[in-house]
């Protein structure tokens, strides 16, 4: 579980870096990595399973934790643009935020 958290923290820091260059789409992936880590802290800690892949990890949102799915599942969308798009730094900050929220929830859980 400490890897967990180690790894919220690296992406969080990456994302801040590549926010600060303006590298929008690496920010994004690097923020919503951070998202996807702590939704699975927050599974594991709460039923005891650690997703093997995105689907497993959003069924177990949708069905445990549907405010989070219902949030996450948006943002998604976001991470997938950008493998093909050129995001912008609104597209990062919105991520990044959320970022930030959910890993606050998970250490008010801890």
């Amino acid at each position: 579980m400490e890897e967990l958290l180690r790894n919220i923290t690296e992406f969080l820091e990456s994302g801040e870096e590549n926010l600060r260059k303006k590298r929008f789409n690496a920010a994004v992936s690097d923020f919503f990595k951070a998202i996807v880590i702590s939704c699975d802290y927050l599974i594991y800690k709460e039923i005891k399973i650690m997703p093997k892949n995105h689907n497993e990890r959003f069924s177990l949102l949708k069905i445990h934790f549907s405010s989070i799915y219902n949030k996450v599942s948006s943002l998604f969308e976001t991470y997938v643009k950008s493998y093909n798009l050129r995001l912008k730094e609104k597209d990062s900050l919105i991520l990044k935020n959320y970022a930030y929220e959910l890993k606050n929830y998970i250490s008010s859980k801890k």
